[in-house]
């Protein structure tokens, strides 16, 4: 698992990652509140995992469930993730959804390299990649980069591509080439 300071600074990469796409979804709402509600979910679900496993309504505040099982499913997350998504502009409260499952994916993300590993459908898998807390520059880092590249491809039309990464034609850009 990386660190509580890596899911905090991962988290605010996938609260941008779905601010930029709520707002290229057009669904802001008015004054685009929904837009930063969409970032300071993608920031709280970036640690959601591991704090919904704690039982904050007991005097110990201790684990009410075992750590990496049901809030570190990813079956679950890319569920919520779907349902927020075809709900955008629709229901309001879908944008802070859209963003607490990017942060929540951006969590299981970051704890996948981990021995531990999470579980992504029926079992734990793990890339078996580093121990806990290692390498959390690189996490974070790459985190960054996905942000980056999801802002680019939506609002910087004449930046050139990044090697091998190629998103969906979703953006205004790709309507402006076809035309």
């Amino acid at each position: 698992m990386a660190s509580n300071q890596a899911h905090h600074a991962t988290g605010w990469a996938a609260g941008v990652i779905a601010a930029a796409w709520i707002a290229h979804q057009h669904a802001g709402g008015r004054w685009h509140l929904w837009i930063a509600a969409a970032l300071l979910a993608g920031v709280a679900g970036g640690t959601a995992p591991d704090w919904l496993e704690v039982a904050w309504w007991s005097r110990q505040r201790r684990l009410w469930i075992t750590h990496r099982t049901a809030t570190h499913w990813g079956v679950g997350w890319l569920l919520l993730l779907a349902a927020a998504y075809h709900w955008l502009g629709r229901v309001p409260l879908a944008a802070p959804a859209f963003g607490f499952a990017c942060g929540g994916l951006m969590h299981l993300l970051a704890d996948w390299p981990n021995p531990l590993g999470v579980p992504w459908i029926a079992g734990r898998h793990s890339l078996n990649w580093w121990n806990s807390g290692r390498c959390d520059l690189l996490v974070v880092g790459a985190s960054w980069l996905a942000a980056w590249c999801v802002v680019a491809h939506f609002w910087l039309p004449g930046l050139p591509e990044l090697p091998g990464v190629h998103l969906p034609a979703l953006s205004w850009r790709h309507r402006l080439r076809s035309n």
